[in-house]
């Protein structure tokens, strides 16, 4: 897996770079999760794995993506073809999705509580991660009565398991030694 993130770095970041000075951020993240899709698709899996020519995986593609994809995101898809990394599309939008993350200080937190959270405790806690992480945060919450009571957090690599499953855990673990 590594081996993809690293052929498709470079697309990302070139498309990135030029998403900024066009001022298109968002819009080419939507091609790109639109084109990565298609190319997840097992049909066309097998299409781009095969012995098609370059022009014929070109046209095929942008038939397939249709006006999902403006003039330079179809320039995009070309060169991808000529160099047979359609399949990495995948990875080049999260790349891209990460780039865009960083470059808005934004960052997705997971948080799992076992009932649902009134608007108030939300825009607490937002406004604590975001002192704490110093970056915007969009929360993403979701609910899982197995955790009794608490919450827990999760943004990239940090984990914060505030709840009562979580801390029975680790008490038993501790006992256990």
């Amino acid at each position: 897996m590594s081996e993809l993130t690293t052929v498709a770095r470079p697309y990302a970041k070139a498309a990135f770079e030029y998403a900024v000075e066009a001022n298109a951020v968002e819009n080419w993240l939507t091609m790109l999760v639109f084109a990565a899709e298609v190319s997840k698709n097992e049909d066309m899996t097998a299409f781009l794995s095969g012995s098609a020519s370059v022009e014929q995986t070109q046209d095929l593609f942008i038939k397939v993506c249709d006006d999902q994809l403006d003039s330079n995101g179809q320039n995009f898809i070309k060169v991808m073809a000529e160099n047979k990394r359609l399949l990495v599309l995948p990875q080049v939008a999260a790349q891209f999705g990460e780039l865009k993350a960083e470059y808005e200080k934004t960052v997705a937190v997971d948080v799992t509580s076992a009932v649902e959270l009134s608007a108030e405790q939300m825009t607490t806690l937002s406004a604590a991660l975001e002192k704490r992480l110093a970056r915007k945060v969009k929360l993403n919450c979701n609910i899982d009565a197995s955790i009794v009571s608490g919450l827990v957090i999760k943004a990239d690599d940090m984990v914060i398991d505030g709840s009562v499953r979580g801390k029975l855990g680790r008490l038993a673990t501790m006992m256990q030694s």
